[in-house]
């Protein structure tokens, strides 16, 4: 395996995937201007014509990377009970997939008690139905590369702590925290992933 390196400024990344350290680089200067992936797909930060949103950058959870896809405006953040107080949920506690988190806690059984999970299954943009609550990590990588398209800090992930909380990222200081009670209102944020 050949190993490229990307600079940008005092920073180095080696990787076999240029895209991937353009992208990585990029969404750690705050102050360097976006810059496209060679392959035409928009610089994070940028709206993604057709994909419901802005790119959020390449997330590196699961089998397979895929792009995170942030939709904006003034319908895309509710403030919502997490949902599930007091009930240990085996099927939302992986830190990187919220889809299968949030297919979990949207169920049809579970429907009425998971107001966080089932208002992202149920967003749609740009012709997309396939939204769902981000997992503490993709909410962690969001933090790194578009803080700045988060209204407010606190947002719900779909990721379970214990029976009576859940993960929160703070969007304006970068913490991650896991004590928040299940039946407190937080705000919420549907995220889509693309595959590439």
């Amino acid at each position: 395996m050949q190993l490229i390196t990307v600079s940008n400024g005092d920073t180095h990344l080696s990787t076999p995937n240029a895209a991937l350290a353009l992208q990585v680089l990029t969404g750690l200067s705050a102050s360097a201007k976006p810059v496209a992936a060679p392959s035409g797909i928009p610089a994070i930060g940028e709206y993604w014509p057709g994909e419901g949103g802005v790119n959020g950058g390449l997330f590196q959870g699961g089998d397979s990377p895929y792009y995170l896809i942030v939709p904006t405006g003034e319908d895309v953040e509710a403030d919502l009970e997490w949902g599930g107080y007091g009930q240990e949920l085996d099927g939302a506690k992986s830190p990187w997939d919220g889809q299968a988190n949030t297919a979990y806690l949207a169920s049809s059984n579970r429907e009425h008690d998971h107001p966080a999970a089932q208002f992202c299954a149920n967003f749609e943009r740009d012709g997309h139905k396939d939204f769902y609550l981000m997992a503490r990590r993709e909410a962690t990588h969001l933090e790194i590369t578009v803080p700045h398209l988060f209204s407010k800090p606190w947002h719900w992930t779909s990721t379970q702590y214990s029976a009576t909380s859940a993960y929160l990222m703070d969007f304006g200081g970068g913490w991650l925290l896991h004590y928040d009670v299940k039946y407190y209102e937080r705000l919420v944020r549907p995220v889509r992933r693309k595959l590439i």
